[in-house]
C-alpha cells in the first residue's frame, strides 16, 4: 500500500482532474462536444501532465533534500527510484502521440493535424527545458505557461482553426499557469530555493523568508495582482462582442473573480511563512479557478458545463485517499 501511495503522489492523481482539463477546453472552444473525442483529450492531458510534473520531481531531488517537509516525497525518499520517473516520463511521451493518433483514425492527415502534433511536441520541449533548467533561469516561468498553454491549443488545432474564444482561453491558460509557477510557486518555496542558487522571478523581487517570517516586496506583489486583474478582464471580453449569456451567469463569474482576488490578496500580504496555510490558500485558488471556463460557456454547452465543474472537485475526493492523505489537506 505504501508503494501504491508514493506513485499516487508521484502521478499527481488526485489533482489530474483539474490540470488535464486544458486539451478539451480547447476542443471545445472549436465547438467540439463529442465525449469520445474529449475522453481522449483528457487522456493526453493526464500524460502531459504527469509528465511534466514527474520530470520536475527528478530534477529537483537534489534540491527537495535540503527542506524537511519534502524528504517524505516519492523520488526524495527513495520508495520510487529515479530509474522509474524517468521510464514513466518516456511511456507519456509515447502515450502522448499514441491516443493522439487515436484521435483520428479513419480521418485525414492533413495540415491542422500536422500543427497539432507539432504544437503539442514544442509543449513537450517547453516543459522539459523548464523542469531540466528551469531553476538556472529567472523567468523560466514563462516557459512552462506557454508549454500549458500549447497542450490547451493542440486540443483545438486537433480538430478546428482556433478563433477568438480559442485565443481568451489560450492567454487565461498561459495567465493561470504563470502565476501557479511564479508567484503561488515562488512564495511556498522561498524559505528554501535560495539555498541551492534558484533563480526565479520570486527571489529576484526580493521575496524572502527569515525565520518565520517572510517579506514580499511590492512590485511582486504588483506584478501577481496585475496577472489575476487581466485575467479577470479577459473573462469578459466574449460576452462583450455578442457571446450569449445569462444575467446569473456574469453575477456568478464576478463573484468567483472576487474570491479569487480576495485569496490572492491574502497570499501575497502575508507576514508569517506558514507553508500549511500557504498550501491552503493556493488549493482553494486552484478549485475556483477551474469553475471559471466552464462557467463562461454555460450558456453554450448547457450541462456539460456542470460536469467540467465538478470534475476537479469529485475527483479529487475520489483518489486523494489512494495518496494516503486527506481531502483538502494538500501536499506540494
Amino acid at each position: 500500500m505504501k508503494k501504491l501511495n508514493a506513485y499516487v503522489k508521484l502521478l499527481r492523481l488526485p489533482g489530474l482532474g483539474g490540470l488535464a482539463i486544458p486539451p478539451v477546453f480547447g476542443a471545445i472552444s472549436v465547438g467540439v462536444y463529442d465525449f469520445y473525442k474529449l475522453l481522449i483529450l483528457f487522456a493526453i492531458g493526464c500524460f502531459s501532465a504527469i509528465f511534466g510534473f514527474v520530470l520536475n520531481d527528478y530534477a529537483d531531488v537534489e534540491l527537495d533534500k535540503l527542506v524537511k517537509e519534502l524528504r517524505g516525497k516519492p523520488l526524495v525518499s527513495g520508495i520510487i527510484e529515479r530509474k522509474n520517473a524517468v521510464g514513466i516520463c518516456i511511456l507519456c511521451v509515447l502515450l502522448s502521440f499514441l491516443f493522439a493518433f487515436i484521435l483520428w483514425i479513419n480521418s485525414k492527415f492533413d495540415y491542422m493535424k500536422l500543427s497539432a502534433i507539432t504544437v503539442l511536441f514544442i509543449a513537450g520541449v517547453l516543459g522539459t527545458v523548464y523542469n531540466l533548467y528551469g531553476k538556472k533561469i529567472a523567468g523560466s516561468d514563462f516557459l512552462v505557461a506557454l508549454s500549458m498553454s500549447f497542450v490547451f491549443l493542440f486540443g483545438a488545432l486537433a480538430f478546428n482553426k482556433p478563433n477568438p474564444l480559442t485565443w481568451i482561453i489560450f492567454i487565461l491558460t498561459f495567465n493561470q499557469t504563470l502565476h501557479m509557477n511564479a508567484v503561488e510557486g515562488g512564495i511556498k518555496d522561498a524559505d528554501h530555493d535560495f539555498l541551492m542558487d534558484v533563480k526565479n522571478i520570486a527571489l529576484a523581487s526580493g521575496v524572502k523568508v527569515e525565520g518565520n517570517k517572510i517579506s514580499i516586496p511590492w512590485h511582486f506583489k504588483s506584478f501577481g495582482i496585475g496577472i489575476r486583474v487581466f485575467s479577470s478582464l479577459l473573462i469578459f471580453i466574449p460576452f462583450i462582442y455578442g457571446f450569449k449569456f445569462y444575467l446569473w451567469q456574469i453575477l456568478l463569474l464576478f463573484l468567483l473573480i472576487a474570491f479569487i482576488l480576495l485569496i490572492e490578496v491574502k497570499l501575497l500580504f502575508i507576514k508569517k511563512f506558514d507553508r500549511a496555510e500557504i498550501r491552503k490558500l493556493i488549493a482553494s485558488a486552484a478549485f475556483i479557478r477551474y469553475s471559471i471556463v466552464p462557467v463562461m460557456l454555460i450558456s453554450e454547452i448547457g450541462i456539460m458545463s456542470m460536469l467540467l465543474i465538478a470534475l476537479p472537485v469529485l475527483w479529487y475526493i475520489a483518489f486523494t485517499p489512494l495518496a494516503g492523505g486527506k481531502a483538502f489537506q494538500p501536499e506540494m
